[in-house]
């Protein structure tokens, strides 16, 4: 039925969304910016440049700046060494599917070194046969191009490969890609509008037991991130 996984990357197989969202917040209130946590919800799953908008419009363009650098300081203070933690069930998944012959790849917005260095610290780099990072695109999520350009550089129809996303905005762009969409919520549960279009699962380990009947056990040589 598939022929191929894209998995998005922050809240989905690392636990990167709420570490991220708690440093804004504590920063917010160093500078005496109120962002409160619905507030912060809605640059999940968005490009940058969406991203920096939003943040943008709260804190004030040049506050914004500031705070930003605080955050950068503060998350590479943290978590800089060990990285983030993968989240329940992804690296069981990837293998299982990568002992099955299905290629997987990722679609984020994150920049591409960002990803790198994050899946190489959570030991997920290696089960990858490709990337496409928000760096790498013109329009990011909820546009579908790094779902495309995922899809492109595994060498698969993009109606061919199933995704997994965390957010709205990812399921949108997925959607908008043409593949089957699973969401596992992360911060916050999805929009109804969006979940009556994927299939909701309260978690990857419980991802398995659909993957086993949608994916075959064919070989397949393990491909390097490209």
């Amino acid at each position: 039925m598939f022929q191929a996984v894209i998995f998005d990357m922050d809240g989905l197989l690392l636990d990167s969304e709420r570490p991220i969202r708690d440093a804004w917040i504590e920063v917010g209130r160093e500078i005496g910016v109120m962002l409160d946590a619905p507030t912060y919800q809605r640059v999940i799953g968005r490009n940058m440049t969406d991203v920096h908008a939003i943040l943008g419009e709260v804190f004030g363009v040049e506050v914004y700046q500031r705070a930003s650098a605080r955050v950068a300081d503060l998350l590479e203070e943290r978590h800089a060494l060990q990285g983030y933690a993968a989240k329940a069930g992804a690296g069981e998944l990837l293998a299982w599917l990568g002992e099955r012959g299905v290629n997987c790849g990722l679609a984020s917005s994150s920049y591409r070194a960002k990803i790198l260095r994050r899946l190489g610290q959570a030991a997920l780099l290696d089960h990858f046969a490709a990337i496409a990072g928000g760096d790498e695109v013109a329009r990011g999520k909820p546009s579908p191009d790094v779902y495309l350009l995922a899809a492109e550089r595994l060498g698969v129809d993009p109606a061919a490969c199933l995704a997994f996303e965390d957010s709205d905005n990812g399921a949108r762009a997925a959607l908008q890609a043409g593949m089957k969409v699973v969401i596992v919520p992360d911060l916050i549960q999805p929009h109804p509008e969006v979940a009556a279009q994927c299939t909701l699962l309260a978690s990857l380990e419980a991802a398995r037991a659909l993957c086993e009947a949608w994916f075959g056990a064919a070989p397949a040589v393990p491909s390097r991130p490209r």
